[in-house]
């Protein structure tokens, strides 16, 4: 039974939210988890009450698993059991009333400009092949110029860059469609990797394969070159730029242009709509990133802090 309630639910959630492949998998994982354990106590999911989701979060504290973690598994929960409930397979929610353990507030890691200069140099010298080059290159303009999540980068039509764009329509998470502007690097380093892309899929026409539809194709499963080899790629070049490559992720990127953004006077409205948040209220954790800068820079550099 509980195999069959989680698949349902996983699959009204793809159909009706648009839940991205890798929430599903979190989703998964977690739920599986959490039926591992009520099949250990001899319970099953339509069973459930309170003290028995409290006692698995117990559970999960004590094998250490991160308040991270925990917050995410406590929401599969009770989103299934909201879910189970909609659906009339129980009549109570035994998860309504619970709360969780909250997230612990850590400001995004992000970098320096000087940093993403060395970056973005790194790609103009990478690369296996005058192919690899340019694409390299088109990837870093195309995530530092929008602020876009890995995901959403990787898996790009070519006919979102198609006739020179000033702007690209990127779908985002649960299916939302936003436009972000090009700035003149990012428009350059699109047209250069567009004229090589096309003449590398008209080799591929001539031996008989199909037409790729990604901007960035890639002979593997998806498609798409992927969220990992690309994760791998900007750690290369992290190496090559001689920047820490601890601090060098996808996301950090995007955290950067968001910060450089509010830096240089944007407005955190603005950088919402850019970064595809829903609330503004995401959005303000920059400020707190902005203001810890100015504080360690007032610490560093005036000469009354020295001593």
């Amino acid at each position: 039974m509980s195999l069959r309630w989680i698949s349902t639910f996983l699959e009204a959630q793809a159909a009706e939210l648009g839940a991205a492949t890798n929430t599903q998998l979190a989703y998964a994982r977690d739920l599986k988890d959490f039926s591992e354990w009520l099949d250990g106590k001899g319970t099953a999911f339509d069973t459930v009450s309170r003290d028995m989701i409290e006692a698995y979060l117990v559970y999960c504290d004590a094998q250490g698993l991160a308040k991270s973690t925990r917050a995410r598994r406590l929401s599969a929960i009770k989103q299934l059991y909201r879910f189970a409930f909609e659906e009339g397979w129980m009549d109570t929610n035994p998860a309504i009333q619970i709360r969780g353990p909250g997230r612990e507030k850590r400001l995004p890691k992000t970098l320096e400009v000087i940093e993403v200069d060395r970056l973005i140099e790194a790609a103009q010298a990478s690369g296996r092949n005058p192919l690899e080059n340019v694409r390299n290159i088109c990837l870093m303009q195309l995530l530092y110029a929008t602020g876009m999540r890995v995901s959403e980068l990787v898996s790009l039509p070519v006919s979102a860059a198609r006739g020179d764009p000033r702007m690209l329509l990127i779908l985002g998470k649960g299916g939302k469609e936003r436009m972000v502007p090009l700035s003149g690097d990012a428009r350059a380093a699109l047209a250069a990797w567009l004229t090589e892309r096309d003449s590398d899929e008209e080799k591929k026409r001539e031996k008989g394969l199909p037409a790729s539809r990604f901007l960035f194709p890639s002979r593997g499963k998806l498609g798409h070159i992927t969220r990992h080899r690309f994760y791998a790629l900007i750690k290369e070049l992290a190496v090559a730029g001689g920047v820490n490559p601890d601090k060098v992720t996808p996301h950090t990127l995007r955290h950067a242009f968001a910060t450089h953004l509010l830096a240089n006077g944007a407005d955190l409205r603005s950088i919402q709509v850019l970064l595809g948040h829903a609330d503004v209220a995401t959005t303000e954790i920059y400020t707190h990133v902005l203001d810890e800068r100015l504080k360690e820079l007032v610490l560093d550099h005036h000469p009354l802090a020295k001593d």
